[in-house]
């Protein structure tokens, strides 16, 4: 369904981010890509959602193909009507609107005003916090409510692929978890692809199909979810585990070197 050849981006056509990076989605599955902060992750979601222009970026080597047409010379509207969805990091609600506006500007390109109410009441299926608040001004909701409303936002688009930047980032350890089950729940019963970008990796990996570990804007290891949960290298530096599966003091894992077996 979607597709990386080898891309390259670049910013003000000076500053290379992202190196030759290669991967693929296939349809209806859940692909998690990982790794530390500063790594490329967030450009890479940017490059295929087309947004990349609005930051003076661009893909200057490499293709980027949806369902085998190229995609990566389209713009982010043209991008966003082919049902290729991006729920960007930093829960940018729109503030002064109400939380049930806000999700009905997700769905501004959609003409089929019944689906569009139905799908609604999906989303309030899905967190029925946000039907309690659906008259609040957004502004005021709390950062995990806030987030319920970006993902809840995205869902509203009708996505064939929901790109998802970072959905745990600050939140609280129980609602993390409510939020990802609930991606997993969208996936299943509606085949919507994901593509997730995340430095949580145990609860990415706990809903990934497959995932890729990337540093420095390049993939440097790829595999199924299960996988990579087992990996030594993976679990030693993203989860802070050791060998033996004990957890390792945050002094021990920052010291610590990749294995030269990753290159």
């Amino acid at each position: 369904m979607l597709k990386l050849n080898n891309i390259e981006v670049a910013y003000l056509n000076v500053i290379r981010v992202l190196h030759g990076v290669a991967l693929s989605v296939e349809d209806g599955s859940i692909v998690a890509l990982l790794g530390a902060n500063g790594a490329g992750k967030s450009t890479t979601l940017k490059a295929i959602s087309g947004l990349l222009r609005t930051e003076e970026g661009e893909v200057t080597d490499g293709s980027i193909e949806w369902n085998g047409e190229r995609i990566d010379n389209k713009s982010g509207e043209e991008i966003g009507k082919l049902g290729i969805i991006q729920a960007l990091e930093g829960r940018r609600v729109f503030e002064h609107l109400s939380t049930e506006e806000n999700l009905l500007v997700g769905a501004y390109q959609r003409r089929d005003r019944r689906a569009v109410k139905e799908d609604l009441g999906m989303v309030y299926q899905y967190f029925p916090r946000l039907k309690e608040l659906r008259r609040n001004t957004a502004g005021y909701l709390s950062g995990g409510e806030q987030q319920m409303l970006i993902v809840g936002r995205a869902i509203m688009a009708n996505p064939k692929l929901l790109l998802l930047d970072e959905p745990s980032l600050g939140l609280a350890p129980m609602l993390v978890e409510e939020i990802y089950d609930i991606i997993r729940r969208f996936n299943a019963e509606h085949k919507t692809s994901v593509l997730l970008v995340e430095q949580n990796v145990r609860v990415a990996l706990g809903i990934a199909d497959y995932g890729y570990v990337m540093e420095n804007g390049r993939i440097v290891l790829d595999g199924s979810a299960d996988f990579l949960k087992h990996n030594e290298d993976v679990r030693e530096f993203y989860m802070g585990l050791s060998a033996t599966g004990t957890r390792k003091s945050y002094r021990e894992v920052k010291h610590y070197k990749r294995r030269k077996r990753w290159l």
